[in-house]
């Protein structure tokens, strides 16, 4: 099978897209709860999917009475209940490699994590600002929360603001933690509190 690879679009041509993209042209209807686009938009959901996904199988799964279990897709996870052995779900966050950064080991009971970054698949995280790929120095971005959807959107997000990212997720009280090629990790407040506890 033969892949064929485009090249990476010039400075012009990101200008021509960039002119024609972006949120700002999408126009939401509260009223009937509608998202419209003028037409030569595409919206692409792959930075909050896998979130979508695991808590759709999580509700799932409760719905069927099922109140003990571990919902992963693609590395996005929720954990409700317990395991057989009484203990939390025990999940491991991804360690980029060449990093020097700890292990880290959190308890999903009732919680969920994403993570993001581009240490496993390249530079495919896209600026939506420049239209380049991200290149900020941050490697990957995990983030706890009540659901995976919210976890997924603001790993994705933090990823792309990059180091400054650490002072949104604070002040916005977000469990995350930020490993970048030079400082190691950031660990904001609010996961500093959960691990303390």
């Amino acid at each position: 099978m033969e892949v064929l690879f485009k090249a990476r679009p010039g400075a012009a041509a990101l200008d021509v897209a960039l002119a024609v993209s972006g949120w700002h042209r999408l126009a939401w209807s509260a009223g009937d709860r509608r998202l419209y686009q003028p037409g030569g938009v595409a919206l692409d959901l792959s930075g909050i999917a896998k979130g979508f996904a695991v808590d759709a199988v999580a509700a799932t799964l409760a719905q069927l009475g099922i109140v003990h279990a571990l919902v992963e897709i693609g590395g996005e996870l929720v954990g409700f209940g317990v395991r057989p052995d009484g203990q939390p779900w025990w999940v491991d966050l991804e360690t980029p490699p060449g990093v020097a950064v700890a292990p880290l080991r959190i308890a999903l009971h009732g919680l969920a994590v994403a993570t993001s970054g581009d240490s496993r698949r390249g530079r495919h995280t896209i600026d939506p600002r420049t239209g380049r790929p991200i290149d900020n120095g941050v490697v990957s971005v995990s983030v706890i929360a009540a659901d995976a959807l919210t976890a997924d959107a603001w790993a994705t997000a933090l990823t792309v603001l990059g180091p400054a990212g650490d002072a949104l997720a604070a002040a916005q009280g977000i469990a995350a933690r930020i490993v970048t090629a030079t400082d190691g990790e950031v660990l904001t407040p609010a996961l500093a509190a959960m691990l303390a506890d």
